[in-house]
Formats: structure tokens, C-alpha cells, sequence
């Protein structure tokens, strides 16, 4: 276990009795300095494992909050190599960092020298949105090279053998989406995330991240009833364009918000 891995954070948080909370935003966005000042605000206040999101012009995994926050990362002219300094900065703060990204831009960039710009950076991992371990990417063996999580997505709609065979590929940890759709803040958790972690948590002694939909601190607490890691990532970027024309005041209301995800994964 190296202390970039997302084992050590997951088992850190296990010591301390809790889930950990894994905060997302798209890399460039607001800009590429203020993607990293985020990103460094959220460690700072809680977040145990940073997702970095890869900009791309067709999301479909994604609400139109994250869609509109890459779009205008893309505007600004980021560029997939520019995720690679976003990681290293985050990296440095000593929190895992991942890489979540659709697979068309790790294989236009080239998927062996993806792996060893990510890994040469202190990246910890990937998170593969669209595409399932028994996909033929070469990113299994890319990942293998260098030592990086390999993260996969499990859903409420996943049979047992689907389940059992990504859980089988993952490495790091297992992302289960609690909802059927794309991302986005909702006013309530979903009531199929518990069942799906159930079932994950039978394959695997990986630890099973949530994501989609949490948005505040009582949901955090909800899903860190039952799950590893609560993932966070539209209430995040909402907060950021919701202060787009003051930098500062967005990061001060990102610390609230994330001191209070943190505070609801320790309840």
C-alpha cells in the first residue's frame, strides 16, 4: 500500500469508525487554477479521496450541472494533458487522487502513455464511467504496469454476475451509482443504494463508494449508514457557479459545505 492509494484512506477512515468522503470536480472548472484551489479546499475541510473529472464534450453519464461546469472548462481551452497537472497538484496535498473520466479521451491520448503520465504524477487511479472490465480497452493491463486503482461502476440494474465480475476487476475501491440516470443533487438519497451495496459488499472485501445524489450532511450521513465512502459531486460544482463572479466567496462557501459532508460521515 503506497500512501497514495485509496486503500489508505479507506482504511483510515475504517480506524476512525466511519465512511470516507470522496469529493468530485470537473478538472479546468471554474478555470485550471481554480479547479486546483477548489479541489485543495475540499482536502483541507474533509474530503479523504479527490475525483478528478475529465472534461469531454459528451457526457452522457452526467446532469446538466457537471455538464455545463466541463463545457466551460472546454471553453477555456483545457486540454486532456492539462489533467495532469490538476492531479499532481491535488496529489501533493497527500489525499488520493483519481482520475474519473469516459474512455474516448484516455484512448485518443493513448492508453499505455495515459497510465504512466497519471502514475508519473502521483495519481492514484481511474474511474472508468463508460466503460465495464470485460470491455477490450488494454487499460486492465496499463493500469497493472503502473500500479493504479482500477475503479468500476456497479448499478442498481447490474445482475449478480455482473456485479461479481466487475467487483472481480476493480482494484481500490467499487463505485456503486445509487440511482438510475445521470448525476445531479437530488432532496433525497436513493432507496436502492443500500440493496446495491448489500449485494457489492457480497462479492468483494473492497470498499463500496456511493455516488449520485448527496448534497448535504444528513444525506452523507444516511449513506455512510451502510456504505465505505459517500462521493460527492454536483452539490460541489453547484456551489462553485453559484459564486462565479466572486473566486473567493465560492471557495469559503465549498468549505461550508464540505466541513459539512465531513461532519455528516463521522455521525
Amino acid at each position: 500500500m503506497t500512501a497514495k492509494s485509496t486503500a489508505s484512506a479507506f482504511a483510515r477512515a475504517r480506524e476512525e469508525g466511519r465512511s470516507a468522503l470522496i469529493g468530485y470536480l470537473p478538472a479546468g472548472f471554474p478555470t485550471k487554477q481554480g479547479s486546483i484551489d477548489a479541489m485543495r479546499v475540499m482536502v483541507e475541510n474533509g474530503c479523504d479521496v479527490i475525483e478528478v473529472g475529465l472534461p469531454y464534450s459528451d457526457p452522457v453519464m452526467d446532469g446538466p450541472t457537471i455538464q455545463a461546469a466541463a463545457q466551460t472548462a472546454l471553453e477555456n481551452g483545457f486540454r486532456t494533458r492539462d489533467v495532469f497537472d490538476i492531479v499532481e497538484a491535488v496529489a501533493a496535498t497527500g489525499a488520493p487522487t483519481l482520475v474519473m473520466t469516459y474512455w474516448n479521451p484516455v484512448e485518443r491520448y493513448g492508453v499505455d502513455k495515459f497510465a504512466a503520465d497519471l502514475a508519473g504524477v502521483g495519481g492514484a487511479g481511474l474511474i472508468t464511467a463508460d466503460i465495464t472490465p470485460d470491455s477490450v480497452t488494454g487499460w486492465d493491463e496499463a493500469a497493472d504496469a503502473n500500479d493504479l486503482d482500477k475503479v468500476y461502476l456497479v448499478a442498481p440494474s447490474s445482475t449478480e454476475e455482473r456485479v461479481a465480475m466487475t467487483t472481480a476487476n476493480c482494484r481500490g475501491f467499487v463505485y456503486a451509482t445509487a440511482v438510475m440516470g445521470v448525476t445531479g443533487a437530488r432532496d433525497s438519497t436513493s432507496d436502492l443504494a443500500g440493496p446495491l451495496v448489500a449485494r457489492t459488499k457480497a462479492t468483494t472485501d473492497l470498499p463500496v463508494g456511493v455516488g449520485l445524489g448527496v448534497s448535504n450532511g444528513d444525506q452523507a450521513a444516511e449513506i455512510a449508514k451502510f456504505a465505505d465512502g459517500v462521493i460527492v459531486g454536483s452539490a460541489f460544482v453547484r456551489v462553485l457557479a453559484e459564486h462565479a463572479d466572486d473566486p473567493a466567496a465560492g471557495l469559503e462557501a465549498l468549505a461550508v459545505l464540505t466541513r459539512d459532508l465531513a461532519a455528516g460521515v463521522r455521525r
